[in-house]
Formats: structure tokens, sequence, C-alpha cells
């Protein structure tokens, strides 16, 4: 285990000293651990306990973190640590982001081990997933650094659940973010994911107003909880208000799983009616995860409906989206601007998944 210290923190009165890195703000004597399990009371300080330890490497798809928009078709090196901030009853990658053991992380690798890995294997970037990133703060910082020396992007797949003063560094050196938006209402993040909506939201408006950082938002619809189609109209109105009509938005499919046997897997006609309501409330680049579909895996022109980015599943298809002299992507038929970071050429990598091992003594 690699112990490192952080920064954000503060002593109490009582001797406790206090995690300030997200909303949670938990309380700690010595030796006790966060919510997150890997951030630690010890010698009167807040310190993280997995720096440098995965949970293991993959590469990916760029589309399956899910990025629609960033570098379509390429290949992204994944990983992850162990814990997470919420707990979520319905957590997909309870296994990792729920563990409390750290044999769980059996891999170890420096940021510049990683960096050089991405690089060797040909990935365009690196993605912090299966956890949340924000939880290994200090790693992921330390690897974004390392892999924009290199040319490789940093791409975060987080729930979004972190305070304003880590949240400027945080996004800097992140590339491209999805943000699990898990539902819109204050229940279900409190009685569902046992936390707030309303630092996420907060996060979000942070990377609309003020980053540079691309970024998507998914949201897994589970039936009866945060599918019914007022709390839709309410999620795609504020996010057409606040974000505006270019944010793209995946509604993908939950199924059972940790705490919560009940409800069943969402029906496929779920995310197309919440896919249709988004696009019919002005929402221009709305997908469907996580099932068979290729309309709603497609890339679509706002302004004349002509299919740019073709996918099945992960697979891309049909590509006619071209670029402009600024680089920015446009419709060859009506010249609309297409939102995101594109390339003349998308990538060939497809729906393959590699696993990857590394050790690093430096780890």
């Amino acid at each position: 285990m690699s112990t490192v210290a952080t920064r954000y923190w503060k002593k109490l009165d009582d001797g406790r000293v206090q995690c300030t890195l997200c909303p949670r703000l938990c309380r700690l004597r010595e030796g006790h651990r966060g919510v997150c399990y890997v951030r630690m009371a010890q010698d009167g300080e807040i310190v993280m306990t997995s720096y440098g330890r995965s949970s293991g490497f993959c590469v990916d798809p760029i589309e399956k973190k899910p990025l629609y928009h960033f570098l379509p078709g390429t290949p992204v090196l994944s990983f992850g640590t162990a814990g997470c901030n919420l707990a979520c009853k319905f957590c997909q990658n309870w296994d990792i982001s729920k563990s409390r053991e750290m044999a769980t992380l059996a891999s170890t690798a420096s940021p510049e081990t990683l960096a050089k890995t991405a690089e060797r294997l040909g990935c365009r970037s690196i993605a912090f997933t299966y956890n949340d990133p924000v939880i290994f703060y200090e790693y992921a910082l330390d690897v974004a650094a390392a892999c924009r020396q290199r040319g490789i992007h940093s791409v975060a797949v987080t729930a979004g659940y972190i305070n304003p003063e880590p949240r400027p560094a945080f996004f800097s050196a992140m590339d491209a973010a999805n943000v699990d938006l898990k539902g819109f209402t204050q229940e279900f993040y409190h009685k569902v994911c046992g936390g707030d909506l309303a630092p996420v939201l907060d996060t979000l408006l942070y990377l609309k107003q003020e980053a540079r950082c691309w970024f998507e938002i998914t949201t897994l619809l589970i039936p009866g909880l945060n599918d019914g189609q007022g709390e839709i109209e309410q999620m795609c109105g504020w996010i057409l208000e606040h974000l505006g009509p270019d944010v793209p938005l995946h509604f993908t499919a939950y199924h059972p799983d940790f705490k919560m046997q009940t409800p069943g897997p969402t029906p496929a006609e779920t995310l197309s009616r919440a896919r249709s309501q988004a696009m019919a409330l002005g929402l221009r680049y709305v997908y469907t995860g996580n099932v068979h579909d290729g309309e709603g895996g497609s890339t679509w022109c706002h302004g004349c409906g002509c299919c740019l980015i073709e996918r099945d599943w992960y697979r891309l298809g049909r590509w006619r989206l071209s670029l402009d002299a600024e680089g920015r992507g446009r419709c060859p038929q009506c010249a609309a601007t297409i939102p995101g970071h594109f390339e003349a050429r998308p990538g060939t990598w497809g729906p393959k998944r590699l696993p990857v091992t590394l050790f690093d003594a430096a780890g």
C-alpha cells in the first residue's frame, strides 16, 4: 500500500481531522477511514492509502466511457482503484467501488509507467474509471500530468461529487469527463445514493461556465425510481437552461446489482422514450446505452437530420462528419456545427477489450 499526504483537510478543535475534498466532509479520528475508504486520518492529517495501486487495467473504446463526441473510435487505457464517496445501492461496479479489501488493488503502476504504457499501446487517452477518480485525486492528477507530457489525453468518469476548492485543479488536468447525473431529485440522491444532488449540479455548472474540459452526461434509468417523465422533463429543462442544447446526454439501462435486486432491467423502450422526450425539449445530442439501438447510439445532425456518425454498440459505421478550417465538426449537407473534439478520420479500435497487466516497483 502506498500512502501519500493530501492537501484538502483541516484540524478540528476536538482532535479529529476533517477531509474537505468532497461534500461528505468526513470527520475522522486517528486511524479511521472516510466513507470512500482510501482516505484516512494518520499522524494528525488526511492521507491517501491507495496511491499507485489499481484494481486492473484494460484498453477500451472511448465510446464505452461513454464519450461520443471525443475522439470517436479511439482506444483508451482504463483503470480504477478501490472505494467510492457515494453509496449507490445499484452500483454496477460494486466489486471495485465498494471494495474494502486492499487485495483488490493487485496491480501497481507509477504515473510515468501508465503514460508510457498508454503511448506504447497506441491509446489516445487514459481514463480514470470503474470507481470515482475524485477519491484518488492526487494519483489521478499525477497520472494526468505524466500523460500530458506525452500527448496522451486524460478522461474522468465521475459522479462530480467534489467540493469547489479542489475542483478547478482536478478538471484543468482533464481533457474530457463524463459526469454521472444519477437522478434529478434530492430524495433519490439521499435514499438511493447516500449523497446530495446540489453539489453535482454545481460541478456541471462549473464545467460549463469555467472549465475547458469537454464533458458529457450519463443518467442510468432505473424503472420506477428515476425514469418518470416528470423527472426527466425537469432534468432536461435544467440542462437546456443552464448547460445549453449541445451537451451530449446518455440514457443508459440499469440491471439489478449490489444491494438492489429489484426492479428488473430497464426496458429498451424506456430509454427510447426518454431520448425522444429530451430531444423534443430541445437537447440536440441524446443517446441510449447498454441496449442495442442503432438510432439511439448514432450521432445525427441537429440541422438537417443527416446521420454523421453511425454506431452499432461500440463499432463505428458510416462517417460523414467533416472538419472546417478551425477543426470544428461540421455536417457536410447543411454545414451545421457539431460540438466536440473530432479528427478528420475516426479511430479504428472498434469494440475490442484488451486486458493489460502492469506491475511497477515504483508504485
